[in-house]
């Protein structure tokens, strides 16, 4: 694996907005990274490549859908074809469609495990075809604490989460011959829109849960991600690292 004074390629899914933004800005200081959403999103990714490039770094646009695999391996193809190499995913793509057990569709669950936890499998094989030949890389995959602790309304997204620290653990065994970690993070509560929504009481009884007493910043979780993609973590695989203020330590 390259030294963290050396450029490393990353390749973000689900990087138009939110922490996935944060996370391929951040990965964009340790050298070029690809940017991949939905086509639909392409505005607000070529948004983000204007960031990363305004800031110095190199960017890639790569729309792709990561539940089809003809869309993934071109995806990779083009970063290797841009970059020469690559050396981290970051699988951060995912949606919610929340529902009661009861209430909840075939679509509702079909699309939450497609995108979630499919397209992780997907844009996983893909990029391990690169990373073997390489024998060096890192795969960091954006699971959640209700993956760990599940949650009522969102059997759809702990199920998936679930499956991909189960991945996780399961790719980072079969790859580590090779060079290859892989890796989960768990975000808890982070600052979003739907909780910058929340009452000032709710707020506090969900900072009561919290033994640090705030929410999380995308900054937070970009972090961690950054620290397991450099050399720093090369001894660290298999694991599901928790930013969640000690809500579930």
């Amino acid at each position: 694996m390259t030294t963290p004074s050396d450029s490393l390629v990353s390749l973000v899914t689900g990087a138009r907005r939110g922490i996935g933004r944060v996370i391929a800005l951040r990965l964009a200081r340790l050298g070029p990274v690809a940017l991949n959403d939905i086509p639909q999103g392409m505005d607000e990714l070529e948004q983000v490549a204007a960031e990363v490039r305004a800031a110095g770094g190199r960017a890639l646009v790569a729309p792709g859908d990561v539940t089809n695999g003809a869309d993934v391996e071109q995806v990779v193809k083009r970063v290797v074809d841009e970059f020469g190499r690559l050396d981290v995913l970051v699988n951060n793509a995912g949606i919610t469609r929340d529902g009661l057990l009861v209430r909840m569709t075939d679509e509702q669950w079909r699309s939450v495990l497609e995108v979630n936890l499919t397209g992780a499998f997907l844009c996983s094989r893909a990029a391990a075809k690169v990373m073997m030949k390489q024998r060096s890389g890192r795969i960091i995959n954006m699971a959640s604490v209700v993956g760990v602790m599940g949650n009522a309304g969102q059997a759809n997204y702990a199920a998936s989460k679930a499956g991909l620290i189960g991945l996780t653990k399961s790719l980072a065994r079969e790859l580590a011959p090779r060079g290859i970690a892989v890796n989960a993070v768990a975000p808890g509560f982070i600052v979003s829109p739907m909780t910058d929504a929340l009452s000032e009481d709710a707020k506090q009884k969900l900072f009561s849960l919290i033994p640090l007493g705030r929410l999380g910043t995308a900054e937070d979780v970009a972090e961690v991600v950054a620290f397991l993609a450099c050399s720093g973590s090369s001894y660290i695989t298999g694991q599901v690292v928790q930013v969640d203020g000690g809500m579930r330590m």
